[in-house]
């Protein structure tokens, strides 16, 4: 409180010595509704709340604006959650979140709205990583869920740390892709937590190489073309630029990479023996097709035992770029140096937001892409290693508390949509028996 008002300029040795004028400017936070950036969230996917008009009832009319809700997973508050280290630091994360600015130009924190408390009292049971375990027993902890292509896409430290302490090696997992959760994991993830990895395990298919290869487009519930289940040695080789891309993005950072190459039971032999030696000449460690669809750990054991002779190898990692660099120079080494982008282009929006992140001081935080997961380009349909692109930056938002600057790039959208052909259309109830089928 006592911060508040030296904000405000009031010289006072306690809130109890406040004038009733004084009482009225320190809780007068005279927020410029044009520049929040706080958003509602729900944990449902629906379009048309990408959107929306708040304000209209007769008493909130003087404050309607136009906004819209994020899944929950974009949330700032997810975000902390995996990346805070205690029940300290995420009070201290809480009361960082900034939700807007003042009309005289100051930022608007959780803390100066007085929630961050009651925000860490409703998390404080969240911290605790869930504990599962696989059908073999394996032990697993699951915890938090942030979205790679509009989060950071990493689980939590707590849980790394935890696992740390009861197992010799720990495999924690990044979202999508090299370009998307693995930068992040290195590039946030690592610097907040101080672990530092020592291998990348890349998981790659026959099938997701051939599409990247030019193969015909996947739409959700059609049957899958034959291109993905015949033998095609021509279009997956033309889409093996993109896993030696991905290869060597992580190399970039110092770190080894072995390449599991997870296999379906219509790739043949010689496809898999293609993928092999493709992502060994491009620079990985081994690659080794795995069975454990079918086999459970043993159709993975070559996998692990991979593994640990690469993590037994000397690396030298290295973040992308240090944190002193200026937010664009940050989005452009992340541009070109792993999407493979000519350049950046910034929206006017996202031009103020810039202007404004750095005369607040926010500019020494790292950068977390909101990209498609689709494409190494910020275009969903250009797939392989797509050359003589740009990067456009629509907007960029502030995730203080989580300790990251955030830019929307292209079309990507913090709140998905059903597919074309939603998953409920298999879901119904037997009426015989009771039981819910289509779930799986």
């Amino acid at each position: 409180m006592l911060g508040r008002l030296e904000k405000l300029g009031i010289s006072k040795n306690s809130p109890e010595e406040l004038t009733s004028d004084e009482r009225r400017r320190m809780f007068r936070l005279d927020i410029d509704p044009a520049t929040i950036t706080w958003r509602r969230v729900i944990d449902t996917s629906d379009r048309f709340l990408r959107g929306i008009t708040v304000g209209q009832g007769e008493e909130e009319k003087e404050f309607a604006r136009s906004t819209g809700f994020d899944i929950t997973v974009a949330s700032e508050i997810m975000a902390i959650l995996a990346l805070t280290s205690d029940l300290r630091d995420m009070r201290a994360r809480f009361g960082k979140i900034v939700i807007g600015i003042s009309r005289s130009g100051e930022a608007i924190t959780a803390d100066d709205l007085g929630v961050a408390g009651a925000l860490t009292v409703l998390m404080r049971d969240a911290i605790k990583p869930n504990l599962m375990q696989t059908l073999e027993g394996t032990p697993v902890f699951v915890h938090a869920g942030p979205f790679a292509n509009i989060a950071h896409g990493n689980s939590s430290i707590v849980a790394d740390r935890i696992a740390l302490k009861l197992a010799d090696y720990v495999v924690t997992e990044s979202g999508f892709g090299s370009d998307m959760g693995m930068e992040k994991f290195f590039d946030i993830k690592c610097r907040y937590s101080g672990l530092l990895p020592s291998v990348v395990v890349m998981v790659a298919t026959v099938r997701a190489l051939k599409m990247h290869g030019g193969g015909p487009k996947v739409v959700a519930g059609k049957p899958l073309d034959s291109a993905y289940t015949n033998e095609n040695l021509d279009l997956l080789r033309a889409g093996l630029a993109n896993l030696v891309h991905h290869i060597g993005i992580a190399r970039k950072f110092g770190i080894p990479v072995v390449v599991a190459v997870n296999r379906f039971f219509t790739d043949s032999n010689a496809e898999l023996d293609l993928v092999r030696m493709a992502a060994i000449d491009g620079g990985a460690e081994d690659a080794i097709v795995c069975n454990h669809w079918e086999e459970g750990g043993s159709g993975a054991k070559a996998l692990g035992e991979a593994v640990i002779k690469a993590s037994q190898k000397p690396s030298a990692f290295h973040f992308l770029y240090p944190l002193d660099r200026s937010i664009k120079e940050k989005i452009e080494t992340i541009a070109r140096e792993v999407y493979g982008a000519d350049g950046v282009d910034y929206s006017p929006e996202a031009e103020v937001r810039i202007a404004e992140y750095t005369r607040l001081g926010f500019d020494k935080l790292p950068i977390c892409m909101a990209k498609t997961h689709l494409s190494l380009s910020a275009d969903a349909n250009l797939k392989g290693v797509p050359k003589g692109f740009r990067i456009p930056v629509r907007d960029v938002r502030a995730s203080v508390g989580a300790g990251f600057l955030y830019p929307l790039l292209g079309k990507m959208s913090t709140m998905p949509g059903l597919p074309t052909r939603p998953a409920f259309f298999d879901v119904d109830l037997d009426l015989e028996t009771g039981r819910v089928v289509g779930l799986f």
